[in-house]
């Protein structure tokens, strides 16, 4: 059984964080110091179980009166397939819309675009480059 919820305690940070970077620094080669940014004092962190056993994470970040942003979005390698990032979006959307949020946006990694118009998200820039990764903006309203 799978159990997202809202990071509160240490241990759950930790847990977050030790996914992050088996997904982004490990696995896609992004330097530990732009995966963990001045940004994670302020979001709001996710964090995914299979029971006790960290699978997936994710941040939401307000970025103006009406919008937020979601960032870091990732579940470990030998998990994916089970729609389980579908299932931390979906959390993320109902803690947006109890922010009283109207929109979220996102950068999404090029070969993610699918999965994320999937969910109802529109691309909204030209490709660009972070983290030596190719990127686009994208949008919902929610």
């Amino acid at each position: 059984m799978y159990n997202v919820k809202i990071v509160e305690t240490k241990e759950e940070h930790d847990d977050a964080f030790a996914v992050r970077k088996k997904v982004f620094v490990e696995e896609q080669g992004v330097p530990l110091h732009l995966e963990c940014d001045a940004e994670d004092a302020t979001a709001t962190h996710f964090i995914m179980y299979e029971g006790n056993n960290p699978v997936g994470a994710a941040r939401l970040r307000s970025i103006e009166n009406e919008a937020a942003k979601i960032e870091r979005v990732c579940i470990l390698q030998d998990q994916r397939g089970k729609k389980l990032g579908a299932l931390i979006m979906k959390e993320m959307e109902k803690h947006a819309i109890s922010m009283n949020k109207q929109k979220l946006k996102l950068h999404a990694q090029s070969y993610a675009i699918p999965f994320y118009e999937k969910l109802g998200y529109t691309v909204t820039s030209p490709e660009f480059m972070d983290a030596g990764i190719p990127h686009r903006a994208m949008e919902k309203e929610i």
